[in-house]
């Protein structure tokens, strides 16, 4: 009996955690990603830095900065990245408690043109977090993106075109300390939007982008521009 009484209270004590987030509530992310090739061709640096929000503006979810360096081998249609990036993460509702996290990332990113207007890109990242509070942690990404031109054939200058991305994360581990456990599956982030080539270096999109963890699911804005400087 005293056994079924403590999974209870456990099991209300979760569901209380987790309903805090509505997940009827559409958030926003506020992107913007760049990239520089230096005079040499292999080397460079690119990386993002995201606002992202609970409601949409007022009830902060994240603040990443994350940068790194790339390095893109001669005859390969791929490009390497070492990178770091500053996490600094709200809790939902009126809590102004925060988290941080130091991230260290290598990262593969390789394009892929399928026919006369199906632009494909495969990214591979490998990240080890350093999370306030919690055990040295790892995590494995794939993310699939396509871009398809509307308007004409080429992503180039007027060009409105479809964005769309799927991305998969799986833990590394399990245990986070103090006999805490978190899923192998993270989470999956599935994007569908719309996006503009403004010119041959800056390009726009918005889009819609739904996230599903293992505790809760919901639905952002994406609004992103995409710079190479």
């Amino acid at each position: 009996m005293k056994l079924k009484l403590f999974i209870f209270l456990l099991s209300l004590s979760a569901t209380t955690v987790f309903s805090q987030i509505d997940e009827s509530q559409t958030g926003a992310w506020y992107m913007y990603f760049y990239k520089h090739q230096l005079k040499e061709g292999q080397w460079g640096i690119q990386g993002d830095f995201q606002y992202r929000d609970w409601q949409g503006i007022g009830d902060k979810e994240q603040l990443l900065l994350r940068s790194g360096i790339t390095y893109s081998p001669k005859n390969a249609d791929i490009t390497f990245t070492l990178g770091y990036g500053n996490i600094t993460s709200g809790d939902y509702g009126e809590s102004d408690e925060e988290s941080y996290e130091n991230r260290i990332y290598q990262e593969a990113l390789i394009p892929q043109k399928v026919g006369n207007r199906f632009y494909f890109t495969h990214r591979f990242r490998y990240e080890q977090r350093f999370v306030e509070n919690q055990d040295f942690r790892t995590r494995y990404r794939y993310n699939l993106f396509l871009n398809i031109p509307l308007n004409k054939t080429q992503l180039e200058p007027k060009s409105i075109y479809a964005a769309l991305y799927n991305e998969i994360f799986i833990n590394g581990s399990t245990d986070i300390g103090d006999g805490n456990e978190v899923e192998i599956f993270d989470r999956n982030r599935t994007y569908l939007g719309l996006g503009y080539v403004l010119n041959p270096n800056i390009r726009f999109q918005l889009g819609w982008m739904n996230q599903k963890t293992v505790n809760w699911g919901k639905g952002q804005l994406q609004l992103s521009m995409h710079h190479i400087i």
